[in-house]
């Protein structure tokens, strides 16, 4: 097809006059576009599905985020978690998978059984079996009986055994009915269905029709991709059979939830496929934090449903609060905040890079799903060499208030720096902070401001070791406070004589020179003839967030001066 195309398109192209632009010959492409309609079609049902789908979230939060962490949760920890993901709306919560030794999940179901009357909605983990054949009863179920906990995940693997797995399941089931509740709400995960369905697909296929025809059916099966290594076309068809095996056991209310780890860079995209061929629901941790690299999250997952246009998702869950709900978990989990550039609620993902629409992270287009309108948040304007003045002067105005200063002259000025930083300088910064952003209009001609001095004063703490350095410089500054006399002794502020002597005299040859003028005034913000600390600080902040890699008080100081004020006091004039 492609050859006579081509060949077709070489001599048409010849005789009509294609670079011309005059009309191609009727029906040159007709091949082409009827192989994209196709393929449209696909992705028009694919949506259609995803936007009618009525999604169950089995909540996984209180254990995928902690598999595999440096530092596991606390016990506080675990309250707090359960906390966020009930502000989502999420009823459905899995809190605990046990184990013969006991851990913070024991204390944790003991709490929450004494705390809250009903449980009905709280599942836990077990395994199928234990001891020879898998035929005692396991620790999981019988610590559920012990707590009080009565929704049991029956956890399976098919491929490489041999154990009747029908038999064993309708053991556990009856000990559930009989032992937990008769009203127990059941799921059998199939932990390794990619495999099986590779080495075994029969033998999944009869558990499913098992469990498809009792009387008394389980509420569904759970399935996972352990290895984030399969193709999404792979699962999404094993999901199809799955779903119409289940249809052929008229198990039609049947819940079928999928589960990916990320590793190759399918996660979201394959859970979102199988959820669009024949899964009605996710278990899922709130955000991707878990075992390995993590895995597709409740929140990129129902984000992409609400930008489908999903109703049922944003009718039955709190959504708005999805992305506050995964930086949280996230920071219980790790210590730490979300990657800057992780999707839905990384720092950086509602950023707008550029001031016109057509190119990733540029403006929102009215056909567009806006995803800051939806979180209720103003979308950072990214500074790099692509933002238009107007932007520049926007995210002043956004940081430090409305000045006199803030105008699109400094701001064009200030992109020139950017310009000249890349290409002469060979400095590469971020000019997105408060700090990096202030650097930047004091180095292109402004004059630093109180309101900047404060904002960096009140911005995220620094990194311990950075901490540490900065505790240097002050000491030596309280020092030299103390050498003054009268009412300037040990006031927190530093004259000038005293910060010449204190921390410039290695860069400017003597007190009386224009530039150790120049460089007091660029840094004395508040013109009142002194340096107060705060307005020192903003230069070695700066570099301690530029040049991390800083390791004495003594560089710190020489970034600061040679990096930072010098640089910015070339527009001073000596008064």
């Amino acid at each position: 097809m492609f050859a006579k195309i081509f060949k077709s398109g070489a001599k048409s192209g010849a005789k009509s006059g294609a670079k011309s632009g005059k009309k191609q010959t009727k029906g040159e492409f007709d091949e082409l576009l009827a192989m994209i309609d196709a393929e449209n079609s696909k992705c028009a049902q694919t949506r259609e599905a995803l936007k009618d789908l009525d999604l169950f979230v089995l909540d996984n939060s209180l254990r995928e985020s902690t598999v595999g962490q440096i530092k596991g949760h606390t016990l506080e920890n675990k309250w707090a978690i359960l906390e966020e993901v009930k502000k989502c709306g999420f009823e459905n919560i899995i809190v605990s998978a046990f184990s013969h030794a006991p851990r913070v999940d024991d204390m944790f179901v003991k709490e929450l059984t004494e705390r809250e009357p009903d449980v009905s909605n709280y599942y836990a983990f077990t395994e199928l079996g234990e001891g020879e054949g898998l035929q005692d009863v396991p620790i999981g179920l019988k610590k559920m009986k012990e707590y009080g906990l009565q929704n049991p995940i029956i956890e399976i693997d098919l491929a490489g055994s041999e154990y009747d797995a029908c038999a064993l399941l309708q053991k556990r089931i009856d000990f559930t009915r009989k032992e937990l509740s008769p009203d127990a709400k059941i799921f059998v995960n199939l932990r390794d269905m990619p495999f099986a369905m590779v080495k075994c697909p029969n033998r999944v296929f009869t558990v499913i029709k098992f469990l498809g025809t009792l009387e008394k059916r389980p509420m569904g099966i759970l399935y996972e991709e352990p290895t984030g290594a399969f193709l999404v076309e792979e699962l999404t068809g094993w999901t199809k059979a799955i779903r119409e095996l289940m249809r052929h056991c008229k198990w039609d209310d049947g819940l079928l939830l999928v589960h990916v780890h990320k590793k190759w860079g399918y996660g979201e995209v394959a859970q979102v496929q199988c959820l669009a061929h024949g899964a009605n629901g996710i278990w899922a941790s709130i955000c991707e934090e878990g075992a390995a690299l993590g895995h597709a999250c409740s929140a990129v997952s129902m984000m992409n449903l609400v930008r489908l246009g999903n109703k049922k998702v944003l009718a039955k869950y709190n959504c708005t609060h999805l992305r506050e709900a995964a930086i949280n978990v996230t920071l219980h989990t790790t210590g730490s905040m979300p990657h800057s550039k992780q999707i839905v609620y990384g720092k950086r993902a509602l950023d707008m890079a550029f001031d016109f629409g057509g190119i990733a992270g540029g403006q929102v287009d009215d056909s567009d799903f806006d995803m800051a309108k939806f979180f209720g948040v103003t979308p950072p304007k990214r500074i790099s060499t692509l933002a238009s003045s107007e932007m520049i002067k926007s995210r002043l105005e956004e940081l430090f208030g409305e000045h006199e200063q803030f105008t699109l002259e400094i701001a064009e000025k200030m992109k020139e720096r950017m310009n000249i930083d890349l290409t002469y300088e060979n400095r590469k910064e971020e000019y997105m902070s408060h700090v990096g952003l202030a650097m930047l209009f004091d180095r292109a001609g402004g004059q630093m401001t109180m309101e900047m001095a404060e904002a960096i004063k009140n911005e995220a703490p620094l990194m311990k070791a950075h901490e540490e350095l900065l505790a240097g410089v002050r000491a030596i500054w309280d020092e030299w406070d103390l050498r003054e006399e009268g009412d300037e002794r040990g006031d927190g502020d530093l004259e000038f004589y005293s910060f010449y002597n204190a921390f410039m005299a290695p860069y400017f040859g003597c007190y009386e020179c224009d530039a150790a003028k120049k460089g007091l005034q660029a840094i004395d913000m508040n013109a009142d003839n002194n340096v107060d600390w705060d307005e020192f600080a903003v230069y070695l902040k700066w570099a301690l967030r530029e040049y991390p890699d800083v390791t004495t008080v003594e560089d710190l100081l020489e970034t600061a001066f040679l990096k930072g004020l010098i640089p910015a006091m070339q527009d001073e004039r000596v008064n």
